[in-house]
């Protein structure tokens, strides 16, 4: 089991960790939301909670609760810029559909 982030997505965590002074990475799960079923949560985790699995990439820790790794097992985190758009972007290659926003998905 492995989640990853590009080199892109660690160098905006990374920036933002070294702007608030503190953090050793990004916690990222899944909750039930959408008109898919499901949306991921995205937060900069200082300390990792008890049970949570932490998988280092690119120098960063990346932690996830072990109810959400079954749903992100494999996934990629990415931070691009489109047009007028940036964000982190997901690429999980468990989604079996997603909304057309692109908010929430099935697996």
């Amino acid at each position: 089991m492995m989640i990853t982030m590009t080199e892109s997505a660690a160098q905006h965590v990374s920036s933002f960790i070294a702007k608030r002074g503190k953090g050793i990475g990004v916690r990222l799960g899944v909750k039930t939301s959408g008109c898919s079923g499901m949306a991921y949560k995205l937060e900069f985790a200082d300390t990792a909670n008890e049970g949570d699995l932490v998988f280092e990439s690119q120098g960063l820790k990346v932690l996830v609760d072990p109810k959400s790794l079954p749903y992100l097992d494999g996934t990629e985190l990415d931070y691009a810029r489109e047009g007028l758009n940036e964000g982190f972007k997901f690429n999980n290659p468990n989604v079996k559909d997603q909304c057309g926003c692109g908010e929430s998905f099935q697996v």
